[in-house]
């Protein structure tokens, strides 16, 4: 008895129109091959080699699932540190005065940024009131209320040493 015959036709997925929730998992697998050993004919049983090489198709399935599994936690990690960074970076800008294209309407504007929050897996700046994704950041200015550079105060004070 063939194992591809019987998946093929119990389950739907030889003509690859099988739904997700009708995919050969490795439960399945060990439900089959358990129903084939129950099932097979007395007079010409399977042959050992068969069933070895069955049981190494079920061995590779399992350990395929572990390695999808293992990315899978793999991606989530990477994500996470990925968020944290942004986290990291955009707090790092608190009191910071910003240009940054308003995600309303396009223009470039500036402000102060208040406060930051993660939302739907992005850093989200409040500048002035108004929620702007860290990533429509145009200009970063320095502190709010610190003299623009080049000017000012130093620039003054640098002349009377003279």
């Amino acid at each position: 008895m063939d194992i591809t015959g019987i998946a093929s036709g119990a389950y739907g997925l030889g003509g690859g129109q099988g739904h997700a929730s009708q995919e050969l998992g490795k439960d399945s697998f060990m439900r089959l091959l358990v129903s084939q050993l129950q099932n097979q004919d007395p007079i010409n049983p399977q042959s050992n080699e068969d069933f070895i090489a069955q049981l190494a198709q079920f061995s590779s399935l399992e350990q395929m699932e572990n390695l999808n599994d293992a990315f899978l936690g793999m991606a989530a990690m990477q994500q996470s540190t990925a968020l944290i960074g942004q986290l990291e970076a955009a707090s790092n800008l608190i009191g910071k005065s910003v240009e940054y294209y308003d995600p309303q309407t396009g223009e470039l504007t500036s402000g102060v940024i208040d406060s930051v929050r993660v939302q739907d897996s992005v850093a989200m700046l409040n500048i002035d009131g108004e929620s702007v994704p860290l990533s429509y950041l145009h200009e970063i200015k320095g502190d709010a209320g610190d003299p623009p550079v080049g000017g000012g105060d130093e620039a003054q004070d640098e002349d009377d040493q003279q």
